[in-house]
């Protein structure tokens, strides 16, 4: 065997070849990054964000709560319906009677709530949006919090306005009853009326935004388990989850 078949092969396999002595080149662009199997769900993160304060921002001009009351002299029944910023109904009807009991009236029922609630939706609706498009990899767990606070705090504020008008009774009123706590949820009984109550379409609108930002949250963690830097992200997201994928080389 020759010198020059004696040295074909280690050069032949230096430079990526076979044993047969072929050259193998690299294609261009082998080595050039590919996009993340999750980076489709970017857009989609941005409109359902989108969507959970479009739906936060009707729930605001809609009924959040209905309340039946039934005796023999109201065979039809008497409605109240809560919203966010004030009661409609027969709250007149219902005043006079809460007087014979001691209750007080409707309208003293969480004054600031009503008064802030405008600003407090706009508050929650801005920072979802803000939390969903801008925050990084190590906020990713907590841009649901702000959506699901909203309803769950209507509900706790809600139950505590009720606890305090049926466990706070005028001891002078004309008729005397046992404390009680009206039922947020079905059947309930106060004297000698009957109760229903459920939640209305307000209540239902801000369900839905919550789950609109749980399932761009969802994604969001996907994105940003997959994305190209997820390493060194921080609290802040340098591509705001819709911006070209070159706007977050070399940055954190």
């Amino acid at each position: 065997m020759s010198h020059k078949n004696m040295t074909s092969k280690p050069y032949a396999y230096s430079h990526g070849g076979t044993s047969d002595g072929r050259v193998h080149l690299r294609l261009a662009g082998h080595g050039h990054r590919t996009t993340p199997r999750w980076d489709w769900a970017r857009w989609p993160v941005f409109v359902l964000a989108a969507a959970s304060v479009s739906l936060f921002a009707i729930s605001f001009f809609k009924p959040w709560w209905h309340f039946w009351l039934y005796a023999p002299q109201y065979p039809g029944g008497l409605e109240l319906s809560i919203s966010l910023t004030g009661m409609g109904g027969q709250v007149q009807e219902i005043d006079i009677l809460n007087h014979y009991i001691g209750m007080r009236r409707l309208a003293d029922a969480a004054p600031t709530e009503r008064q802030w609630a405008g600003f407090g939706v706009a508050a929650v609706g801005i920072i979802t949006l803000a939390l969903m498009t801008f925050s990084g990899k190590k906020l990713n767990k907590l841009v649901a919090i702000p959506a699901m606070a909203f309803p769950i705090g209507f509900l706790a504020d809600s139950f505590y306005w009720l606890y305090t008008f049926g466990n706070n009774l005028d001891p002078r009123a004309p008729l005397k009853i046992q404390a009680f706590t009206p039922q947020m949820f079905g059947n309930g009984k106060i004297g000698q009326f009957a109760t229903f109550a459920t939640p209305s379409l307000g209540f239902w609108l801000a369900v839905a935004g919550v789950v609109c930002a749980l399932v761009g949250a969802f994604l969001r963690s996907r994105v940003c388990a997959n994305c190209g830097s997820a390493g060194q992200c921080g609290s802040m997201c340098p591509r705001a989850m819709v911006l070209p994928e070159h706007a977050d080389q070399g940055s954190s």
